[in-house]
């Protein structure tokens, strides 16, 4: 007979995908044994394959987790600027706060996951960055192609890398730093 399905079933998914970002953020995918997770769990490493049926399953979670968040931004809605591109970015840096473990496994890990899965993980990227492209492109239409592509990989190299610096309650706030952004971004340089 199968085992029943817990009551909190998805809430320990979920707390075992935040515990895995963490490790594998400070011990990198590989530097991370199942062991270690399981003790940061508080759980058995057999329990584990009751929620995921590998250590590059958990790093998957992670990733499309974190992935599906940043989506989230493309809709939009409640910003207190006029501009997109700036209502965007703060969208972003807003999805950043608090998830600087899942960032860093996004930009370090993604060769650990099966070729299947991080096909998929670009493809959300590449969805991230048509966005972008398109927020430049509707407010600088005098951009080439080639361009284009450049500031809005600019863009994300300002943003994405955040996690390391930008303190919260600092001299400058997430808002801040998401308009300066995303005026270098349309700057005519």
């Amino acid at each position: 007979m199968a085992r029943k399905q817990a009551a909190d079933y998805e809430e320990k998914r979920d707390a075992i995908v935040d515990e895995a970002a963490k490790l594998f953020a400070e011990k990198g995918f590989a530097g991370a044994s199942l062991a270690d997770l399981a003790y940061a769990c508080d759980m058995s490493k057999s329990l584990f394959y009751h929620y995921y049926p590998s250590k590059e399953a958990i790093l998957y979670a992670v990733m499309k987790g974190h992935m599906d968040d940043l989506l989230s931004a493309v809709g939009g809605g409640g910003d207190e600027t006029s501009d997109p591109l700036s209502a965007f970015a703060r969208r972003l840096l807003r999805l950043y706060a608090g998830a600087a473990a899942k960032q860093k496994v996004l930009l370090y890990e993604l060769a650990n996951i099966p070729k299947t899965e991080r096909d998929e993980i670009v493809a959300k990227e590449r969805r991230l960055i048509a966005h972008v492209e398109n927020l430049i492109a509707a407010a600088r239409p005098d951009v080439g192609r080639a361009r284009l592509k450049a500031q809005a990989m600019l863009f994300f190299g300002m943003l994405n890398w955040t996690h390391t610096w930008l303190k919260a309650g600092g001299a400058v706030s997430r808002d801040d730093v998401a308009d300066m952004a995303a005026a270098m971004a349309l700057a005519d340089i």
